[in-house]
């Protein structure tokens, strides 16, 4: 294949992986947009009960990833082990989504134990207690999806997730503000949107995939679901990682102020659109790089991850572009508060500055999983934002007194760290490969 090939086979598969990846995160983007019309604190409570539930979410989408190579890897003629992967894989799946679900209930108990202001405290309580159990059919979706787009049909789960989109908003729509006769219920009323759109979009994607279904029924073996928990495990660290450095940044602008909480939710929420397209490329790139292992075929793998990651550099370098010459109408959609959108707005040349760091550093993640190389890149983010980017944006925040601007400047530098450390390890094992 040429390269020019190798880019239209990426942009054919990614666009729908990067739709259903924009569909996950624009129900939280719905949620803030609808949800900040209410006020600040409401604002700032679904920023913060979305922080610990986001930890959560994507740790359990990063073990489902699992799935994906070793489907990749298989030939679609042999059913009797993708059955057996598809089967494992919800087994593993729904063990751990019931117990992360009970774990986002426990949490909301701790929640005033932060330093948040007490109002935003108590309204994020109830709204991560419904949004966490929304974690079941989100991940129950999510296990069929990752079969899915393993077979390299990724236009099914695309589909699913803009129906869910659009119905989470129209229940936003309903019970936030109680038009046409239903309860006004505000923050909660954005979780039970998501919750009802969420089992939904699950009941349909098991609708999708029943046509891959011949021969299914559940029989666990150790062997598989061993191998998965060595994919997938480390690939959930690394969301953690990532996450719970944002999250921790979370709390700490909390520390500062409600209005800095809820500006840096609007500029972390317009980059989580940004980096969940990304993040739809890197889950295509698994795939390319997978097929590409199970073909041993060395030089069209390095092409295939070569590509992607120009690819989502210009993409991302494109969306910078657009955040820093947008960047005031953009925080003015969230919320009509002439200070949070102020500081939004300052916030997103930085969060521009960073796009190409994060989609490298997504996409180099991607690529590697697709060779099954997790741990050494956990162990690179797990510096690039503990060692790194949640001390320096303490220093930077408070001890320097650069305020939300200081900790989005060390979230930079970790991100730009890690992209760099993830291609140089790509780099290295492509070269030691031999089939």
């Amino acid at each position: 294949m040429t390269i020019k090939e190798h880019f239209k086979k990426n942009v054919v598969l990614s666009y729908p992986v990067v739709l259903a990846q924009l569909g996950h995160i624009m129900v939280s983007i719905a949620d803030t947009m609808m949800v900040g019309q209410v006020g600040v604190v409401p604002l700032a409570a679904a920023t913060f009960g979305g922080t610990f539930f986001n930890i959560l979410m994507l740790f359990a989408i990063g073990v489902s990833y699992a799935i994906t190579p070793l489907v990749a890897a298989t030939d679609a003629k042999d059913q009797s082990k993708l059955m057996m992967y598809l089967q494992n894989g919800l087994g593993l799946n729904f063990v751990l989504i019931l117990l992360l679900s009970l774990i986002g209930f426990l949490a909301s108990y701790f929640l005033f134990s932060f330093g948040q202001e007490y109002e935003v405290a108590l309204q994020a309580k109830n709204y991560l207690r419904i949004i966490s159990v929304s974690l079941i059919p989100l991940m129950i979706f999510q296990t069929f999806r990752q079969f899915s787009e393993g077979l390299s049909d990724t236009f099914t789960p695309m589909v699913l997730s803009i129906i869910a989109n659009v119905l989470n908003i129209f229940l936003n729509y309903l019970l936030i503000y109680g038009n046409y006769g239903f309860p006004e219920l505000g923050l909660d009323g954005a979780g039970y949107a998501t919750l009802i759109s969420r089992v939904i979009m699950a009941a349909l994607m098991f609708l999708g995939v029943t046509k891959y279904m011949k021969g299914f029924e559940f029989k666990f073996s150790k062997q598989v679901i061993s191998r998965m928990l060595k994919i997938g495990l480390p690939s959930g660290l690394q969301y953690i990682f990532e996450v719970g450095a944002f999250a921790t940044s979370t709390i700490m602008m909390g520390w500062i102020s409600a209005e800095a909480l809820a500006a840096h939710q609007i500029a972390l929420n317009l980059s989580a659109i940004t980096y969940m397209a990304a993040t739809g490329i890197a889950a295509a790139a698994t795939v390319r790089i997978g097929n590409q292992m199970g073909r041993q075929d060395l030089r069209n793998l390095k092409i295939a991850g070569y590509s992607n990651l120009i690819l989502v550099a210009a993409f991302m370098f494109v969306m910078g572009l657009l955040m820093i010459n947008f960047r005031e109408f953009l925080s003015a959609l969230y919320i009509d508060n002439a200070e949070v959108v102020e500081l939004a707005a300052g916030l997103l040349i930085i969060a521009a500055a960073f796009q190409v760091s994060d989609g490298l550093q997504a996409v180099g993640l991607g690529i590697l999983r697709g060779l099954t190389d997790t741990k050494v890149p956990t162990l690179v983010t797990f510096c690039a934002f503990w060692l790194i980017a949640i001390p320096g944006g303490y220093c930077l925040g408070f001890i320097f007194d650069f305020g939300p601007f200081g900790i989005w400047i060390a979230l930079l530098v970790g991100l730009t760290l890690a992209a760099v450390a993830h291609i140089y390890r790509f780099y290295r094992l492509t070269n030691k490969l031999s089939f």
